[in-house]
């Protein structure tokens, strides 16, 4: 007897952005967004990888991606809206980066200043970007100590969760730092176990960042 209960509708899979800003895919940022990417799909989640360095992003802003303040429809570059429509279709967004100069690489940046534009990512009421989760993991070198007792890590903090997900409605954000990163001052010997260190570290840092609404933290792990 055939039945009359509706087949039950796919269940939407979960994407993921994974954003990766480093000039080297062999760096030690590289390994850490790679080793998400795994991570993630063995989970069961979509990820697009979006590798800014190896898809040749160009940073800099030219007149064709600046707001235009009387018109938020404005139609920016191909490569611009290629790049929202990919930061859209995800709901979960993970940007892996070198802190550099205690805050993020020029190109990484100048993804923000092009693709985050106004009338896509904020100038609305209903903001687009609202219910997405944000996770900033950041690879810094110096120790925790230095960044809490300079301030840098609270200015970054504020720069990144206040100043870029806040402002565009998202509001599930995180902002992580893996101190220590910097493989240089570790003993020849020791340097694999520090690279598997870090690794973990960054799988749990995502594993952990927390899906509720109206939630933010920031943690430094050493």
């Amino acid at each position: 007897m055939a039945s009359d209960t509706a087949p039950a509708a796919p269940r939407h899979a979960h994407r993921t952005l994974l954003v990766l800003a480093h000039p080297r895919p062999d760096s030690l940022t590289g390994q850490v967004a790679h080793r998400l990417r795994d991570h993630l799909t063995s989970t069961g989640a979509t990820v697009d990888l979006l590798d800014l360095h190896a898809e040749g992003f160009d940073p800099r802003l030219t007149p064709v991606d600046e707001p235009d303040w009387e018109d938020r429809e404005k139609r920016y570059s191909p490569e611009v809206h290629r790049h929202m429509d990919r930061v859209a279709a995800a709901d979960d967004i993970v940007v892996v980066f070198p802190v550099w100069w205690f805050s993020v690489p020029a190109q990484l940046k100048g993804w923000i200043d092009r693709v985050w534009n106004y009338g896509f990512a904020y100038g609305r009421s209903k903001p687009r970007l609202a219910g997405k989760r944000m996770v900033w993991l950041g690879l810094a070198g110096d120790t925790a100590e230095r960044y809490a007792s300079s301030g840098l890590g609270a200015a970054l903090d504020l720069q990144l969760r206040v100043g870029v997900a806040e402002f565009c409605g998202i509001t599930d954000v995180t902002v992580r730092l893996l101190h220590g990163t910097e493989l240089s001052g570790v003993p020849p010997h020791q340097r694999s176990a520090r690279v598997l260190d870090v690794l973990a570290q960054a799988q749990a840092a995502v594993a952990h960042a927390p899906r509720t609404p109206d939630h933010h933290e920031t943690q430094v792990l050493t």
